[in-house]
């Protein structure tokens, strides 16, 4: 008997929190939280880029030492902003990781500016590679800050609609911080890398 009851209870509890839309909740916050780690992945992928990028540059722009300086710099505070899925309800937070990423990517755009003055290093096999590979990745992170972006939208919907807005109250669950309205609308075409038109191969060195 005492087993029966445990079982009807135990049921009771389960449609109990599916009927408030908590295992929903739980799919959704899961969700978002994949989709920032998809968007650090590919952040990530781009950081890894920079210092291949920056040593094929110096090797034919040395002199360009600011600009070189301000792309090293740049992914260093990349690397100190670090935001974990446990603080995606931190706006202020995300507006500091958003920052870096953008000072990261504008300082990048002055570096691929420079290097359309040096013909030989825009023939460098291993600099037209990188370029392939930096475009590559900025398409990526479009896509996956996109997909981040549906995601909290969908969760942010659920916990302030009834009963969902019960629910969220009663097991801590708070708003996610996307992307700010401006970077949002920015998403929605694809990035801008520009090389210039890609030369001959210039002779073997």
């Amino acid at each position: 008997m005492k087993r029966l009851f445990s079982l009807v209870f135990l049921s009771f509890v389960a449609a109990t929190l599916s009927g408030c839309g908590y295992n929903a909740m739980q799919a959704s916050d899961e969700q978002v939280k994949a989709a920032w780690a998809e968007v650090l992945n590919q952040y990530q992928r781009r950081a890894d880029l920079i210092p291949n990028l920056v040593n094929t540059v110096k090797g034919y722009a040395s002199h360009e030492s600011q600009v070189l300086t301000q792309v090293t710099e740049a992914r260093s505070r990349v690397g100190s902003v670090n935001i974990s899925a446990d603080q995606l309800d931190d706006p202020q937070q995300m507006q500091r990781f958003q920052q870096a990423q953008g000072e990261l990517s504008s300082a990048i755009a002055r570096l691929l500016v420079v290097t359309e003055n040096y013909p030989q290093l825009k023939a460098d096999g291993l600099f037209r590679d990188l370029q392939a590979q930096l475009e590559g990745t900025e398409n990526r992170i479009s896509v996956a800050r996109n997909r981040y972006v549906e995601s909290v939208r969908d969760y942010n919907t659920m916990i302030r609609q009834f009963p969902g807005v019960i629910t969220a109250k009663i097991f801590g669950y708070s708003p996610k911080a996307g992307f700010t309205v401006e970077n949002e609308a920015a998403i929605a075409r694809p990035p801008s890398v520009e090389f210039g038109a890609t030369p001959a191969p210039a002779p073997a060195r």
